[in-house]
């Protein structure tokens, strides 16, 4: 019977208060979001806890009504998988240190020698995405200079010419967006460090 339902209906209800629905969805979905966790961390027992944690941090989302149905359902709970992986890896990299006892410079730990590599990649592009959706909130004319400077390269002569305002303005918008987007970071509490 629970085959025959939608990922929704199965949602509303578990929210309703019946388990067996979560169990149904768990097991449509545990092996696509089982497998993106493995493919990314390539360890089967680092995958079974991020699994485990991702379907914990599920059901307390639902419980709470954090989730609202547009049809991906499952695109949701990779999404949360993704999130945490990506904080498995920044955790890691705050706990993995090499002590180095002859010298100022540590070359165990130094980003220039070391290969790039699947946990930098994902923590990179999540940072990209986050700064972007921040860049999203500005002000349409700070949002512009932002998108001129940092994404097209353009110098402010460029800037003001395109925006038809003087370099002075064009220089005080930029000034401006990142004063607030210094905000937005801080009342969002993002992390938007690598390592």
């Amino acid at each position: 019977m629970n085959n025959k339902l939608t990922d929704f209906e199965l949602v509303q209800g578990f929210v309703a208060g019946d388990n067996d629905y979560i169990d149904a969805l768990i097991r449509r979905h545990k092996n696509r979001v089982y497998t993106y966790i493995l493919l990314v961390v390539k360890n089967s027992q680092l995958a079974e806890d991020i699994f485990q944690e991702t379907f914990i941090k599920v059901i307390k989302s639902l419980k709470r009504g954090k989730y609202k149905d547009k049809g991906i359902f499952v695109s949701w709970v990779v999404r949360i998988a993704h999130n945490l992986i990506i904080d498995y890896f920044r955790k890691q990299k705050n706990i993995r240190t090499i002590s180095n006892e002859y010298g100022n410079i540590d070359l165990f730990n130094s980003k220039k020698f070391s290969d790039i590599n699947i946990e930098d990649i994902l923590v990179k592009e999540q940072i990209r995405s986050d700064v972007r959706t921040l860049i999203d909130m500005l002000p349409i004319d700070q949002k512009k200079v932002i998108l001129l400077r940092h994404y097209e390269g353009y110098s402010f002569k460029r800037i003001a010419k395109e925006t038809d305002v003087s370099i002075n303005t064009a220089l005080g918008r930029m000034r401006y967006a990142l004063i607030n987007l210094r905000k937005l970071i801080k009342r969002t509490k993002l992390n938007l460090t690598i390592y």
